[in-house]
């Protein structure tokens, strides 16, 4: 049976893993958080001092996923996502988040001063969704509000029924 390849992504807090998780459990795929997966193997080309954090290997990370895509089933769960191959997903996901809840977020993770205004100012001028509008077909790009726990049930029963249409559709 083939399975859909789904990219959650959003600017850091908006929930992607939260919401990755509990996708993943309720429709059995498989669920990749890429920061996870680099650590794991130590997937990075050095370590951003301004930022205090590391660099991604971009192409290490692809050359690890491969496989696994090109099989199906799989909810990746990243912060950026114009380096990963258009043939790999069927559909993606900009989780989006009012300014005054990601603060707090970022705040609660021990982000400080210009790395939060920073992940602020990318969710204010939309610079995810853009770049997924810029790496993938636009109808398969959708934007989900990530404020409440409310939007996190409703987000999740959207892509569970998206899921089972496509397998209908598709199997």
């Amino acid at each position: 049976m083939k399975r859909p390849n789904i990219l959650l992504t959003g600017t850091p807090g908006v929930g992607k893993t939260t919401l990755g998780k509990e996708l993943a459990a309720s429709i059995g795929l498989i669920y990749v958080n890429v920061g996870d997966l680099a650590k794991a193997g130590e997937l990075y080309e050095g370590y951003d001092e301004e930022y205090e954090c590391p660099i991604l290997d971009e192409d290490g990370v692809i050359d690890e996923l491969e496989d696994k895509m090109s099989e199906g089933g799989v909810i990746v769960d990243y912060h950026g996502c114009d380096f990963f191959p258009e043939r790999w997903f069927h559909i993606v996901f900009v989780l989006r988040t009012e300014n005054s809840f990601l603060y707090d977020r970022l705040e609660s993770r021990g982000y400080k001063g210009k790395k939060i205004q920073d992940n602020i100012q990318c969710e204010i001028f939309q610079t995810i969704y853009e770049e997924a509008m810029l790496s993938y077909k636009e109808e398969i790009v959708h934007q989900l509000p990530s404020n409440t726990p409310e939007d996190m049930e409703h987000n999740l029963d959207q892509i569970v029924q998206w899921t089972e249409q496509w397998l209908k559709d598709n199997n």
